[in-house]
């Protein structure tokens, strides 16, 4: 059960004002929570009231929480408001890794951080109500240039990065979109300012009048949407540009009205994890530490050649139906067979749509494709870019929606014929 603080009520809590500032908390860690569900939760703890703090926490908890995935977001919510200072100052300690917190040193519990954001709403230490506590030492935390520092970040290599920064990257990060053209099918239908002549229609609308066309149906073609594929290298050189990419990919499977049909998932090392189910996830923290205790071969060796043969024979035709665009982020150096590792990225291309290949390694002025992987690989995607820094991420949609788009994949292709 959650370990829960002791209730700290004035004299006149004004109850109704704190569960509202309550929900406030919750919708910015992001639960859907409207003003419907406030209301609920007002008459609910007036209705059942409550002598001891797991009433009240239960009673809101049924009000708020709708998902699974919700409950660790909540408790943690309830647990900073509801309040326990000493907490308060342990969550700013793991925001500003930098500085140590009261508390002794520990990781992170899923949503921990998220609920802390959400109650400082944006506020930076300095700006906190002091805590009365002897021999506290202030801290004071510099917040100028801050779109000065959301630019940095925007082309800093994500292997460069602090742990603060590496924070604040994944919060600009949940906020990228990755949007899609439709793709034109075959299909037809029914339209009024259609192409085409739709006959059939036409002759069925005049045998109900006698024989009669008083005018012509007309059809177009279908759009549908096509899905996407991922499929992220976690090898020891890749872990920390992968752990990047998967908030990427969460944050691009849970944007509504993104375009894609379906995204899916794929983490491999020295084997291949289908990580998609997780991913589905709203409550990011969740998806990637489910994500990473499954993929057991995290920060290992590099087999992609047998990686891609098991995603050929198991799951391209599961997922790569109906046009699907395929993701290929890895660094490219495998040390198998190279003969093998081109005819599996011969039979992911031509199975795919677009395949994209991106790579961190294009970061560096002075790359050139001299590993077998690379070679064994190039000839056989239609794009290849970089792949470490936010700029480089935000970059994606121009290749996924130019269709002529080659990224620097003609450049190297050149340097491999003088070679």
């Amino acid at each position: 059960m959650t370990q829960l603080p002791d209730l700290d009520l004035p004299e006149d809590p004004k109850l109704s004002h704190n569960i509202i500032h309550f929900a406030r908390a919750l919708r910015k860690a992001g639960l859907a929570i409207g003003p419907g569900r406030v209301i609920d939760a007002i008459r609910a703890v007036e209705a059942a009231g409550f002598s001891r703090k797991e009433d009240f926490y239960w009673t809101l908890h049924a009000c708020f929480v709708t998902r699974p995935e919700q409950r660790a977001v909540f408790g943690q919510v309830f647990r900073l408001y509801w309040r326990d200072p000493r907490y308060l100052e342990h969550m700013m300690s793991m925001l500003l890794p930098s500085v140590r917190g009261v508390q002794e040193e520990r990781k992170a519990r899923a949503a921990e951080k998220r609920a802390a954001e959400a109650l400082l709403e944006g506020q930076q230490p300095d700006e906190l109500p002091e805590q009365p506590e002897a021999d506290e030492v202030k801290i004071e935390v510099d917040a100028s240039q801050t779109t000065s520092l959301q630019e940095k970040l925007r082309t800093l290599d994500f292997e460069q990065m602090s742990t603060e920064e590496i924070a604040a990257a994944k919060r600009m990060i949940a906020r990228l979109k990755l949007p899609v053209q439709p793709i034109r099918s075959r299909r037809m239908q029914a339209a009024t300012t259609g192409h085409a002549l739709d006959w059939r229609r036409t002759i069925q609308a005049s045998m109900r009048r006698g024989g009669e066309v008083h005018e012509l149906a007309l059809k177009q073609r279908r759009t549908r949407w096509p899905n996407l594929v991922v499929l992220c290298d976690i090898s020891g050189s890749m872990s920390q540009y992968s752990r990047m990419v998967l908030h990427f990919l969460h944050a691009v499977a849970n944007e509504k009205g993104a375009g894609w049909a379906k995204v899916h998932g794929f983490t491999f090392g020295t084997r291949l994890t289908n990580i998609s189910r997780h991913l589905r996830r709203r409550d990011v923290d969740q998806a990637l530490a489910l994500a990473g205790s499954e993929a057991q071969d995290w920060e290992g060796g590099t087999r992609i050649g047998e990686c891609l043969h098991l995603f050929n024979r198991d799951w391209s035709r599961r997922v790569l139906g109906q046009g699907a665009v395929v993701l290929l982020i890895t660094d490219g150096l495998d040390r198998g067979d190279a003969a093998a590792l081109s005819k599996e990225m011969e039979r992911l291309h031509l199975s795919s749509r677009r395949l994209i290949w991106i790579n961190p390694l294009l970061r560096w002025d002075g790359f050139a494709p001299k590993a077998q992987g690379i070679k064994a690989m190039l000839p056989h995607v239609d794009a290849f870019r970089a792949g470490h820094s936010i700029a480089s991420l935000e970059a994606l949609a121009e290749a996924i929606s130019d269709a002529q788009d080659r990224g620097e994949k003609d450049r190297l292709m050149a340097m491999m014929a003088e070679g």
